[in-house]
């Protein structure tokens, strides 16, 4: 019975009320957006029917092993599923709006040696799917969606590899649309995407402040690995968005230096490229730091504050609408002017120096690129074109302009590497590099700093915490930092 007067009802004291509170788990109230993530995938494919097949990792031995390779979920999958779990497959329906998810039969030898796989039931809790079915329903629910809808509607696959293994031989497939779909998707994070990288940003930065800490006691670039994974670990961060670079002395010219295992004694500096993972999200966080209290020389202190102009200037400009590719040409030409003060390149104008390629030996990478799924992630079109196409000038209108929800990267660095100096010295452009300059710079090796960053309509959002800079130098000397509980719950 309704009650049009709420106010006119009344409880007095020896009625019996049952109230009960429901207090929702984590699981409940912030589970993956997968539905959300279905949906704007199926608007970039542009069709109001058809259905998304995907096929998660399987589980594969090493090669003439019997020893699990280490899993790792295909992040196509994982961005409409949010399940961490191998052996899975996911479908879409899109005229109806259904997230199907299948997971393993239950194996009670698996279950034995490896633990149970998740059920049906903890996974209808877990995701955010309409339904969840064992695998052995995958084929025969393929089949009936065949029989229906596939004589005027596709099943989009990422790739032809990945048909279905259904009986029909004639099926209307698409292995050409949903990959750039869900590229384009990709780009713009949402909210809970951004609190993934936020998190992520946090346990890097703890781990790099722990290496500014320790590094006096340090003897190996080993350490340096070591310490940082402990430290990752050691806060839930198992995974690594990519092999972590510590490169000291002349190995920090080499961009993706990951042998990490020689000796820092007698070095400047070390270059550390590292990033956690978390929940599949990537971080991509990288600091250059003096091997010492202090900068060891005049050439080394030169470099880091050349470089951490470019960054700064850079950072500076970023919001929704700017075209990052003039980022990059801006980074540059801070880059020519700096070394022009420092006489390592002469004999030419800014412009002429750039044209030439001349810079591009010092600086031969792009100034940054998306980060999310994958420390580089995907998108509808690349931010800016990669080292060897970063000599042609390319029409700025055939690159994108940066929008309100990217997470991108700043990375300026400024390098001497032997082979590449050798190897100007036979190019046009060695007119404008004074080599003999230069060469007294390769034991430093090179400097790179980099930050990512939350694009917003009005500027943006630095989202890493690892510390450079002033801040760096206060660690190194013993007076800086912050507790460890503070940064986790900022």
């Amino acid at each position: 019975m309704g009650v049009s007067d709420p106010s006119s009802l009344a409880i007095a004291p020896e009625d019996i009320c049952d109230i009960r509170i429901k207090v929702a788990t984590d699981s409940e109230c912030d589970k993956y957006p997968a539905k959300q993530h279905a949906r704007r995938v199926a608007t970039k494919l542009g069709v109001g029917d058809g259905l998304i097949y995907l096929v998660g990792t399987p589980t594969i031995n090493w090669g003439d092993s019997d020893q699990p390779r280490p899993f790792r979920q295909r992040r196509y999958f994982y961005y409409l599923s949010g399940v961490d779990e191998a052996d899975c497959y996911l479908t879409y329906d899109i005229r109806n709006d259904l997230l199907t998810l299948y997971v393993p039969n239950f194996s009670l030898q698996h279950a034995i040696w490896m633990g149970p796989t998740v059920t049906v039931d903890e996974a209808r809790k877990r995701y955010d799917v309409d339904r969840v079915r064992y695998y052995a329903a995958l084929r025969g629910d393929l089949n009936s969606w065949v029989d229906r809808y596939n004589k005027d509607s596709s099943i989009y696959i990422l790739h032809s590899s990945q048909r279905p293994e259904i009986s029909p031989e004639e099926l209307r497939l698409d292995d050409e649309s949903l990959l750039p779909a869900i590229d384009a998707a990709r780009e713009i994070k949402d909210e809970y995407e951004i609190r993934m990288i936020r998190h992520a940003n946090r346990i890097s930065g703890l781990a790099h402040r722990k290496i500014l800490e320790h590094i006096h006691n340090m003897s190996n670039e080993s350490e340096i690995e070591g310490l940082f994974l402990d430290t990752c670990v050691s806060h839930g961060a198992k995974n690594q968005a990519y092999e972590i670079i510590a490169g000291s002395g002349p190995n920090a010219a080499v961009l993706h230096y990951v042998k990490n295992d020689e000796p820092l004694d007698g070095r400047n500096l070390v270059c550390i490229d590292a990033g956690a993972e978390w929940n599949c999200y990537a971080s991509d966080v990288t600091r250059t730091i003096p091997l010492g209290p202090d900068w060891p020389s005049v050439h080394a202190k030169d470099i880091y504050h050349l470089v951490e102009e470019m960054q700064e200037e850079c950072i500076r400009r970023v919001k929704a609408g700017v075209r990052f590719r003039d980022l990059h040409e801006l980074a540059h030409v801070i880059a020519i002017k700096g070394l022009q003060r420092l006489g390592i390149l002469n004999d030419g104008t800014v412009e002429e120096i750039r044209h030439s390629g001349a810079s591009s030996i010092f600086f031969p990478h792009g100034l940054g690129h998306h980060v999310g799924l994958e420390v580089h992630d995907v998108s509808a079109q690349p931010i800016t074109a990669n080292g060897r196409q970063l000599k042609e000038f390319v029409p700025q209108m055939s690159t994108p302009l940066l929008q309100e929800g990217m997470v991108i990267t700043i990375e300026p660095g400024v390098y001497f590497n032997k082979l590449a100096l050798e190897n100007a010295q036979t190019l046009p452009l060695a007119k404008y590099i004074n080599f003999e300059k230069a060469r007294q710079y390769i034991p430093i090796g090179g400097v790179r700093i980099e930050d990512d960053l939350l694009v917003t309509s009005t500027g943006y959002e630095n989202l890493t915490t690892a510390p450079k800079g002033d801040e760096m130098l206060e660690i190194l000397r013993g007076r800086g930092g912050l507790l460890e509980r503070y940064l986790l719950s900022c």
